[in-house]
């Protein structure tokens, strides 16, 4: 079956269609008061599904694509992709129906995807030696304690601050390792085709130290939000951060917007950094925090990732159609919008309904153009 011939065809047209669907139910919560999460309540179901549902799945449709090329061994296809991906729909069906499964079940069967897309990247990293991606791994393995977590801590305080920072700092460190290799080659082999020559610069020591200064900021934001340390540390990290992504001429991209996303997405890294600095002095709500990060440096880089893949990967060229290019924009959109909320407490109902309906937009986007081509076969041989 073609749906099942490779890990991002199931898993960003099922990444996509749940953040559709789990959009409407929030936002029936939110303005309706529809009961969603049963004991998790809707706030703390709709954080856990949008970070360990939606993007837990772009996530494994990224690395069971990106891992059999990093390792030179057969991708994960066939039963096993399927039993997989099966196993992330359980997830996502008991998690809306708590109160018929009961809260401690739903945590449970929720919990096991994480592990089982942790264990076949591992088998395939080791089988392969590519030791150098195991820190590839560990990042996902701290998305899976942050999953178990969010589980045990809502379930114990009615509230998950600690494992959803903790989930954000993954994906966040997962951003910043992957980005710096695919970012600066992507904008060179494009310069290389276009015949320019005013390349990025390739990964060196100065990488290092940013991604060496970027994980205790995101430590520390998880274990002491409120500190100096973390005001610290964050600002530290948001000015490499800058220079690292200056050092990758994002600007030389503009021409062609399904390379140049990349590099906007990565901006939201920056401003993340920044985020951290300003809650730890109290210039900025928690919350707006949250969902800058969540959605301007998670979800913006997730979007620009899978249209890029999904093109290349079905054997369609890589360019942005206006389609393409309106789903950037309202997620863009949504990533600026949101946070608002926090400072301009007396619009925020007016704020939530419209960043939800961006978000609605750029799934129904991304479904629309790109459903087909995941469904079906590729074009043209790799």
């Amino acid at each position: 079956m073609i749906l099942f011939s490779y890990g991002f065809r199931p898993f960003f047209l099922g990444a996509a269609a749940f953040a559709f669907a789990a959009m409407i139910l929030w936002l029936a919560a939110l303005f309706h008061g529809l009961p969603t999460g049963g004991d998790y309540g809707s706030r703390a179901w709709h954080g856990h599904e949008m970070l360990f549902g939606f993007a837990s799945a772009v996530l494994a449709g990224f690395l069971l694509t990106a891992v059999p090329n990093w390792t030179g061994r057969l991708p994960v296809s066939g039963p096993p992709l399927l039993y997989l991906f099966l196993l992330w729909c359980v997830g996502r069906v008991v998690m809306v129906a708590i109160p018929l499964v009961g809260a401690v079940p739903a945590a449970v069967l929720d919990s096991l995807f994480l592990p089982a897309l942790l264990t076949i990247c591992l088998r395939e990293i080791i089988a392969g030696r590519k030791w150098k991606d195991l820190k590839v791994a560990a990042g996902l393995g701290a998305l899976t304690l942050a999953n178990l977590c969010f589980h045990v801590e809502t379930l114990r305080t009615g509230g998950a601050d600690t494992s959803t920072r903790l989930a954000l700092a993954a994906y966040t460190t997962l951003i910043i390792i992957v980005g710096g290799r695919i970012l600066p080659s992507f904008t060179r082999n494009w310069l290389a085709k276009t015949g320019r020559t005013d390349f990025p610069t390739a990964y060196n020591r100065f990488d290092v130290i940013v991604i060496l200064a970027s994980v205790p900021a995101l430590a520390s934001w998880v274990l002491a939000p409120a500190s100096m340390a973390t005001a610290g540390l964050g600002l530290l990290a948001a000015f490499l951060q800058a220079g690292r992504l200056y050092r990758w001429r994002g600007w030389t991209t503009m021409g062609e917007p399904i390379l140049a996303v990349l590099h906007l997405a990565y901006a939201f890294v920056i401003l993340g950094f920044f985020a951290i600095a300003a809650t730890a002095v109290n210039l900025m709500e928690a919350i707006s925090a949250l969902h800058l990060m969540a959605i301007g440096t998670v979800s913006t880089m997730m979007l620009a990732v899978m249209t890029r893949a999904t093109r290349g990967h079905t054997g369609r060229e890589l360019n942005a159609s206006r389609l393409t290019c309106l789903g950037y924009l309202a997620l863009f959109a949504c990533a600026i919008v949101r946070p608002l909320a926090g400072w301009l407490p007396d619009h925020a109902p007016m704020i939530y309904e419209l960043a939800g309906l961006l978000w609605l937009l750029t799934n129904i986007a991304y479904l629309i153009e790109y459903g087909p081509m995941l469904a079906t076969r590729r074009r043209s041989p790799l």
